[in-house]
């Protein structure tokens, strides 16, 4: 049954061997202050309205409501390319949360305390990040992208000692689940394939049921993985988001996005963009995000292989079909999504060279990578000093004489661009300007924003301000982790 807020707690998690997890409550903090309670996300979790009276305590977990079974994950994950034990270091699983539905959802705090996976670390954060992912999150919620969401963030009434002395905060997350393909890897790690084997079960069930009593387990999970990877990647391409921090530890199993750390939006397209102060050698570059996707997925191969095969060179053969069918599959997908925001229906022969064309055009030209979608999205022909070159003419000549073999209205062509094309998203300049603001004890901008990210496709006189590329003394040129 729910209790008073809503909760109904169903904490699977801990029927697996408790190597995978520690249960144990989240610290108590000293002045707990409700800053944001999502009351959509409220809503659409069935949640009471009670909830907002005590949220304080319950958001940061000083108060752990009934059915509740916080535990922390134990996980690993290769971080910039380097095998390393994990777990959650700062983030408690408040329990598992079923809908009336039948949804079910990890509720989490980060930010909540020291557990044994927190090395030196102190178990805490800072408010600015629990900010940023908030709006981060729920911005891509609203361009259509699986990502995790979040649910409040509470101050703590406590300072973090980072460079510097800052406010601490607690976030509460939202996801399908928590498990990782650093999940995985810290299972095979332990040497005793029972505990991969446990885990892959586990996770068929609770996100891929249709699978289970396949006749490979493994290969076909892999599978499945793989495929919510390559739509996640092509929506993440769609719109110029670059996570910044792809470790195997930060790719769910669910297909959902997680962990934004230093994530930021690309303004001018350029494939080799790079916001993240500790990406030095572009390893998760804008264009680099589906090579690393499917370099993960090979970490995941490799923590199945032998569940897929008792002989090994078998596994590593069907492991190998596998994860080299990805570039295709990634490839396919991302030139249909290319096509539909271009308003391109059926297949031509042109159509590769229309896109490759018009990418190298704006690279060249820095020209910014939303609102030139924006600008072709019309009926006329864009205007302004870029679209004047020959150059460009000649493009939209081979555009147009494409869209007479759509066999379509030039307003179907429209409205499919309108679908894929969102007219804004959360800029770097703006997102930053917020949280600058919101440090200081003034929210209002930071909820014009979440309020404008809110309906990103579509038309609003308001939506101005929101478009325009940063000037240059605006440019935000490295985004941090920030704990």
């Amino acid at each position: 049954m729910p209790n008073k807020y809503g909760f109904q707690f169903d904490n699977t998690y801990l029927t697996l061997p408790n190597v995978f997890y520690t249960q144990m409550n989240p610290t108590p903090v000293s002045k707990p202050e409700l800053v944001l309670l999502n009351s959509p996300l409220v809503t659409s979790l069935e949640l009471n309205d009670v909830i907002k009276n005590d949220a304080a305590l319950l958001f940061s977990g000083h108060m752990i409501p009934e059915g509740a079974c916080p535990f922390a994950q134990a996980y690993a994950g290769h971080q910039f390319g380097h095998f390393t034990m994990l777990g959650d270091g700062r983030a408690h699983v408040l329990g598992e949360h079923i809908t009336p539905d039948g949804q079910r959802v990890d509720i989490q705090f980060k930010g909540s305390g020291r557990t044994p996976y927190s090395r030196q670390g102190d178990g805490r954060a800072s408010f600015g990040p629990m900010l940023r992912e908030y709006i981060m999150s729920e911005a891509m919620h609203s361009l259509g992208i699986p990502t995790t969401r979040s649910l409040a963030v509470v101050k703590t009434g406590e300072d973090v000692f980072r460079e510097t002395v800052l406010p601490g905060a607690i976030l509460t997350r939202v996801a399908t689940s928590h498990i990782r393909v650093g999940s995985f890897e810290f299972a095979a790690s332990n040497g005793d394939q029972s505990l991969v084997e446990r885990l892959l079960n586990y996770t068929v069930e609770r996100h891929m049921p249709d699978i289970m009593g396949s006749e490979n387990l493994a290969v076909d999970f892999l599978k499945a993985v793989m495929n919510q990877q390559a739509d996640l990647m092509v929506h993440w391409m769609r719109v110029g988001f670059i996570h910044g921090v792809m470790n195997t530890d930060n790719m769910a199993i669910s297909g959902e996005t997680i962990d934004y750390g230093p994530c930021a939006f690309m303004d001018n397209y350029d494939p080799a963009t790079v916001f993240s102060s500790i990406d030095r050698m572009g390893r998760y570059a804008f264009a680099n995000q589906p090579k690393i996707a499917q370099w993960n997925l090979a970490r995941l191969a490799e923590s199945l292989l032998p569940l897929m095969d008792q002989h090994q060179d078998k596994a590593i053969q069907l492991a190998k079909e596998v994860i080299e069918e990805f570039p295709s599959l990634y490839n396919d997908r991302w030139l249909h999504m290319m096509k539909c925001k271009l308003g391109l229906f059926g297949e031509e022969p042109e159509d590769d060279s229309l896109i490759s064309n018009l990418l190298d055009w704006m690279k060249k030209n820095h020209m910014d990578y939303t609102n030139t979608f924006l600008d072709l999205s019309q009926e006329v022909p864009p205007a302004g000093k870029p679209y004047q070159t020959e150059e460009f003419r000649g493009w939209h000549a081979d555009l147009k004489r494409r869209y007479q073999k759509n066999q379509r209205s030039i307003k179907e062509s429209m409205a499919l661009m309108t679908q894929y094309n969102p007219k804004v998203i959360p800029r770097n300049h703006h997102v930053e300007g917020a949280l600058d603001e919101a440090l200081n004890g003034n929210l209002t901008r930071f909820k014009a924003l979440l309020n404008v990210l809110s309906n990103p496709y579509e038309a609003s006189p308001h939506l101005n301000e929101y478009q325009s590329p940063p000037a240059p003394s605006d440019r935000v040129y490295q985004t941090f982790c920030g704990t």
